[in-house]
């Protein structure tokens, strides 16, 4: 078979040679070779586990490259905690594990396949139809992550991180309606730092896009103060202050914005939003 690895080969090798007939000298060869290649997997196994913690390593450094203007992005970011999963006799549990992890990872389609296979194994259940939501809705596969959530809702009405997803992606599919509903009941739940910062947040981008400028400022000014660190919120909030007609509130929020984290690319883009207003440019409408 084409692309075999070495040692799959060797055991076939192996495998092709114990017959029935085998001699006393040849059980004993074969015998040596059998244990010579376990070891030789264990031992490619113990260089594989730790090539794969260095590999995690890898991801952690290069989250923490600076992003281009063009990479920055609204959707929520996966920060979920390491699900607690008990072994069991089907398997699924090991696909949960994969999937968090890949998700971790950022490899979102693979995080998709293996927790799909977890759900085939054991359906229903919540925690997979979460981490499935997060894979499908990073790949902006809204419908399908809409869906899963909408499950997870179902069983877990107080899961407040469920909730500011489904609100994000009604956002994200206009739908104003259910996304200010969904992420209002978050705010009340107050259950979730990183929910409650993101529906204050998800709430102020669906009252600008209503053109509602005074309640976007109002939730933006709160999503700061829960999260001065979400500098894309100065960067909405100097829109909702432009469109509103305060153009120096506007640059006011623009200039603190990249104040507060000139090497985000939300501080990035607010520096070039000031660049844009100051050459006699306008903020776009579209978000």
């Amino acid at each position: 078979m084409s692309g075999q690895h070495p040692l799959r080969a060797l055991h076939d090798s192996i495998n092709a040679r114990l017959v029935p007939t085998l001699g006393g000298a040849e059980r004993e060869t074969i015998k040596q070779e059998i244990i010579a290649l376990f070891r030789n997997v264990e031992s490619q196994i113990a260089d594989l586990t730790a090539l794969k913690e260095e590999v995690k390593t890898l991801v952690d450094r290069w989250k923490q490259l600076p992003k281009s203007s063009a990479e920055a992005t609204q959707a929520p970011q996966f920060t979920g905690e390491k699900p607690v999963v008990h072994a069991d006799h089907i398997g699924a549990s090991t696909f949960i594990e994969k999937g968090w992890s890949r998700l971790s990872l950022g490899d979102h389609a693979g995080a998709e396949d293996a927790l799909t296979k977890a759900l085939e194994l054991s359906p229903n259940d919540p925690q997979s139809e979460a981490l499935l939501g997060w894979a499908q809705m990073l790949q902006e596969k809204y419908d399908d992550a809409l869906l899963n959530f909408q499950k997870v809702l179902m069983k877990q009405p107080a899961n407040a991180l469920a909730r500011i997803n489904v609100g994000y992606i009604c956002l994200k599919k206009r739908i104003f309606g259910e996304a200010i509903e969904h992420l209002s009941k978050a705010i009340r739940l107050d259950n979730d730092r990183k929910a409650t910062l993101y529906a204050h947040f998800y709430l102020g981008l669906v009252y600008l896009e209503r053109e509602m400028f005074e309640d976007a400022m109002n939730f933006f000014r709160k999503t700061l103060a829960l999260g001065p660190n979400l500098i894309e919120a100065y960067y909405e909030l100097g829109r909702a202050n432009w469109f509103n007609g305060d153009r120096e509130a506007a640059r006011a929020a623009w200039r603190d914005g990249f104040a507060a984290n000139k090497f985000n690319p939300w501080g990035k883009r607010c520096a070039e939003m000031l660049t844009l207003v100051e050459q006699g440019g306008e903020p776009s409408r579209a978000a």
